[in-house]
């Protein structure tokens, strides 16, 4: 007999802005047979938890578990919220001493804990890069991944140096879901992803052509980060500038790392080796 469908409901956060794009997606996963489990905590507006209110009240069921991707505010500062709403009883992440919410009695958990929640098993996977805690949540039987901010169909994804973003690191992330050969994404904002191996692929490739760019400006004279980041950027929203500035550093010090450029006093220029 085939395992029973896995078809988490979508709850949108309703947080749209510049960064969040059309806002935050959290999942909930509900059995018969179990209380309800939420992925992300969003950020605890009134919209996000009378829907989470009204679908749990339609199953009947109670709201035990939220799994956070990663402790950025848009996927975790909704956890008090949640706790005071519906009583939840465990909040599980990656430890990220300097982000975390002291409020929150976290539960944390290391790579490849396996986390018995509504009914079914999800595998935590560390998957650092856009945040040192990041993890994405694995259901093997179906073949889907809960990306958190991995993927993202309609943009691309922030690496925030100054905050512990780190491009090598996220790469490796992406290489490793790859590897796993889901079927589906479900990311922590836009569309769910369907053609989950292509989606990597895509993202892999435009990663590496940001770094093609960033050599290319550094060959044309651009030394600063905010001379490349406009030289790469053009015509991107005000809004957006800084995180793209954030995103050109994170490149920079992988080139560094790799032996391809120097960072000479916030001045950056090619290796010569």
């Amino acid at each position: 007999m085939p395992p029973p469908a896995f078809e988490p409901l979508l709850v949108e956060v309703d947080n749209a802005g510049p960064t969040t794009g059309t806002g935050n997606n959290t999942y909930l996963l509900t059995s018969a047979d179990a209380p309800a489990c939420l992925i992300d905590a969003g950020v605890g507006t009134a919209v996000h938890l009378d829907r989470l209110a009204h679908h749990l009240a339609a199953r009947q069921t109670s709201l035990a578990d939220v799994l956070v991707t990663h402790a950025h505010p848009d996927h975790s500062a909704g956890a008090p919220s949640l706790s005071h709403r519906f009583g939840v009883s465990r909040f599980t992440k990656y430890r990220w001493p300097a982000e975390d919410d002291r409020r929150i009695a976290w539960a944390y958990v290391d790579d490849g804990t396996a986390l018995c929640v509504a009914g079914t098993t999800l595998v935590a996977l560390h998957t650092p890069g856009h945040s040192p805690d990041h993890l994405a949540f694995w259901h093997e039987p179906s073949g889907t991944i809960f990306t958190g901010d991995l993927v993202n169909r309609r943009s691309s994804v922030a690496i925030v140096f100054s905050r512990g973003g780190d491009l090598t690191s996220y790469l490796a992330s992406l290489e490793r879901l790859l590897a796993l050969n889901p079927t589906r994404l479900l990311p922590g904002h836009g569309p769910a992803i369907e053609h989950a191996g292509e989606a990597l692929r895509t993202t892999l490739a435009h990663r590496r052509a940001r770094e093609a760019q960033v050599m290319a400006a550094l060959g044309t004279g651009h030394e600063t980060v905010g001379a490349i980041a406009d030289s790469i950027y053009d015509g991107l929203q005000p809004a957006l500038m800084p995180l793209a500035r954030e995103t050109v550093r994170a490149h920079l010090e992988k080139l560094k790392a790799d032996g391809r450029a120097i960072d000479e006093r916030s001045r950056w220029r090619a290796s010569t080796r």
